[in-house]
């Protein structure tokens, strides 16, 4: 019996594992993955799994539906309606987001009637000089010597129609020209007439080169990945070389970007930048897995990204080397090749680079990309993008940075901060909704939210690094005071990168902010790029009252972890304290409607920044409350925020509308009986003195009384009289009964 398959671990992906990879979005596999406990023993006869548990549901009894319900059990098979529309999940996206699918055309389609290159594409492959252009009213030769360096070149196809490759591949024709020449369309005769494509390896008449070139290439053909172009076969013909791979269907996304600007009369339509995010995030697994292997695929750009229907494919190979390789032809393109390749060769970080350029040619109209900014990134205050979405300017900053040690190390470290920044984008669009769903980091746990504002310690803790070989001692770790805790970390017999971050934080615990110095600066110089070390900084500037150094340093780790929410939370915290409400608001709310762990700390946040302007004249009462109304019922910080609403509402001085308000929003919770009375005391007070000044309102209630001078004032009596039964000290007992007796209404009787 066939074992059930592994479902893929990548967020929003429905595939299963297959041969080591999704076969959706072609991830690999998690490592470690432990076996199934099945419950079965083999049966020794049929060497197959025999079910021992009894507790299985398919032995209760199911209502008729479907086909056993259709027509009493007949054989019908028609579907009146269906959900599967609706169920069925988008290749792209991640879960996060849709993309709209492409059409996946006719083969024959593609095949060109009349295949010629326009003259104003025809250069030499030797030297790139302008090659076979019309002078003097005559048009230019397709085929001929370059006058420059006099090699040959030839821009007419060198198959036709019906030729046979290498006895197995039938032409079909031409359908697109590259730079090694033409592009063809063909049938394998010996694989069902399967439709392959035959591309140039290499015009040469030397057959020992051809040889070599071939041999060379042949590596390519072990890259097997969902999400590449397979080559199935190396071939000659007629003294030319020929790579055979598979034929994909669709579009690249720089056909899909003209056919936009085709449909919006000829003004350029960028990609919606969500899409062009989901775009580059499903290619990521791809060059992982060729980084793995040892490869760089060194050309990338939107040519090279197929979408067929919902499923993208990357193509081209042509200019794939092995890492180690420093001898052969170095492929690039102009606008997105490193700076640094020229010099040094392509690496893990050039690739990276490629990314980068490609994402944001995709996401905007990038002016100037092989010129004025052919090696550097348009300032953000002329870039709409970037400012709209800041935390995709600092993703493409680091995929963009001069420095390759500066980039992202790895395809899959860029692929979990584009996650982030793609939920960051869409939630974007939500304007000020809440998120309703939360997200576990791989980097930071969640904020713990203790009151309605958030202390250094209060801010998310760094994850310990499985791989850490003392990740295991620090988890058996089980002391509780700070100082006895740093002992012992500082006797560690090996002083791991995880020891030392957990001494940092412990010291800053203990209140010992020279020890947290001195190892954060150890850290940092052993390794400049340890930014988990300039966190604990931020937190050690935040204890010693220090916002300037904290918003340094949380805005450093903003920068290379752009798509976490812990460094905007924190550097949220450090701007408000630094008094700069504008940038902590606009942090806050990145992180309120990004993910429900960030809700209720974002949304005192909110509350702090906007009541504090309400007191200073700018009326944002309002958009105050509305924040404290987005903590969830679900929080344990619910009863904290209708608290805190309440207050916002008794001191706003908004009249007894806003004061019946704020009974209300405490009346179903469960608080503290005398924080509930004091509440009662202070708007029944504060009611009174409204209706004394300005006169009685009895269409409104306040505490379940007309807004009426003699039932406030019986209702006020009893909350003070209430109170004091609450209070321990005698002396504030006092005080209340007198407060009681003050307020009270004398009477005759």
């Amino acid at each position: 019996m066939p074992s059930t398959p592994l479902a893929c671990t990548q967020p929003g992906c429905t595939g299963t594992i297959e041969d080591g990879y999704c076969n959706v979005c072609g991830s690999p596999a998690a490592m470690g993955v432990p076996a199934q406990a099945t419950g079965a023993q083999s049966d020794p006869d049929s060497g197959h799994a025999v079910s021992t548990r009894t507790a299985s549901s398919n032995r209760l009894a199911s209502a008729p539906l479907g086909s056993a319900r259709a027509m009493g059990g007949t054989n019908s098979t028609r579907r009146v309606n269906s959900t599967s529309a609706r169920t069925r999940g988008a290749r792209l996206g991640a879960g996060i987001t849709t993309v709209p699918p492409a059409p996946v055309p006719d083969p024959l389609a593609a095949v060109k009637d009349d295949p010629q290159v326009p003259e104003s594409r025809r250069f030499c492959p030797n030297c790139g000089n302008p090659v076979g252009r019309s002078r003097q009213g005559r048009e230019g030769r397709p085929e001929g010597f370059c006058p420059n360096c006099r090699a040959a070149f030839s821009f007419t196809p060198k198959l036709r129609k019906g030729d046979l490759v290498a006895n197995q591949y039938e032409v079909v024709g031409a359908i697109a020209h590259g730079g090694l020449g033409w592009i063809y369309l063909a049938k394998d005769k010996n694989v069902s007439d399967r439709w392959v494509v035959l591309k140039g390896l290499l015009n040469s008449g030397d057959p020992d080169a051809l040889a070599a070139a071939i041999a060379e290439q042949r590596f390519l053909a072990q890259v097997e990945h969902p999400l590449i172009v397979e080559i199935y076969n190396f071939v000659t013909h007629d003294s030319a070389g020929y790579i055979v791979m598979e034929y994909v269907g669709g579009k690249s996304l720089k056909d899909i970007l003209k056919d936009r600007m085709r449909e919006a009369g000829g003004v350029y339509t960028p990609i919606p930048v969500d899409q062009a995010i989901a775009y580059i995030l499903e290619v990521l697994p791809a060059f992982q897995y060729l980084h793995d292997t040892g490869l760089i695929y060194c050309d990338f750009k939107p040519d090279n990204i197929i979408q067929a229907g919902d499923s993208i494919k990357l193509i081209d190979l042509g200019g794939v080397r092995r890492i180690d390789d420093l001898d052969s032809a170095i492929y690039g393109t102009v606008g997105y090749q490193a700076p640094e390749v020229p010099d040094v060769g392509p690496s893990i970080a050039s690739d990276i680079y490629t990314l980068g350029r490609s994402l944001v040619s995709l996401a905007m109209e990038f002016r100037g990309n092989t010129t004025t900014y052919a090696t550097t990134l348009p300032n953000v205050a002329d870039t709409p993008l970037f400012q709209q979405y800041d935390s995709l300017y600092r993703l493409l900053a680091k995929c963009c940075a001069p420095n390759p040690g500066d980039r992202f190390a790895t395809a899959d470290e860029l692929r979990t901060q584009l996650l982030g920044v793609l939920r960051e984008v869409v939630a974007a669009h939500r304007g000020e909704r809440p998120a309703s769903h939360s997200t576990a980091s791989l980097l930071f746990e969640p904020p713990v939210v203790e009151g309605d504002r958030l202390q250094w310690d209060n801010l998310p803790r760094l994850k310990v690094d499985d791989t850490d070989p003392q990740a295991a001692w620090l988890a058996s770790i089980s002391v509780d005071d700070p100082q006895a805790k740093l002992d012992l970390l500082g006797n560690a017999l090996n002083p791991s990168i995880e020891v030392r971050l957990a001494t940092a934080y412990t010291a800053v615990e203990a209140g010992d902010l020279a020890t947290a110095d001195r190892v954060v600066g150890e850290i940092l110089n052993d390794d400049p790029w340890e930014w988990r070390a300039i966190w604990l900084a931020g937190l050690a500037a935040l204890a010693r009252q220090d916002p300037t150094n904290a918003q340094a340093a949380f805005n450093a780790v903003y920068g290379q972890v752009p798509g976490e929410l812990a460094p905007k939370l924190a550097l949220a915290v450090a701007c408000e304290e630094g008094h700069q409400p504008d940038i902590a608001e606009s942090l806050y709310l990145t992180c309120l409607r990004t993910d429900a762990n960030f809700t209720a700390a974002a949304a005192f946040g909110l509350a702090r920044i906007r009541s504090q302007r309400h007191t200073e004249g700018q009326g944002e009462l309002e958009a105050a409350i509305a924040a404290l109304d987005m903590v969830p019922t679900t929080s344990r910080s619910f009863v904290s925020a209708r608290r805190q609403k309440a207050a916002l509402l008794v001191d706003s001085g908004a009249g007894l509308d806003a004061l019946s308000a704020a009974l209300e929003s405490v009346s179903a919770v469960r608080l503290d009986p005398r924080d509930r009375a004091q509440l009662r005391v202070d708007v029944l007070s504060a009611a009174l003195s409204d209706v004394n000044s300005s006169g009685e309102r009895p269409d409104v209630t306040v505490g379940g009384v007309p807004a009426q001078a003699p039932g406030l004032q019986d209702e006020l009596e009893t909350a003070y009289r209430e109170l004091a039964q609450l209070t321990e000290q005698r002396d504030e007992r006092v005080r209340l009964v007198d407060e009681a007796n003050r307020v009270r209404r004398w009477t005759w009787r």
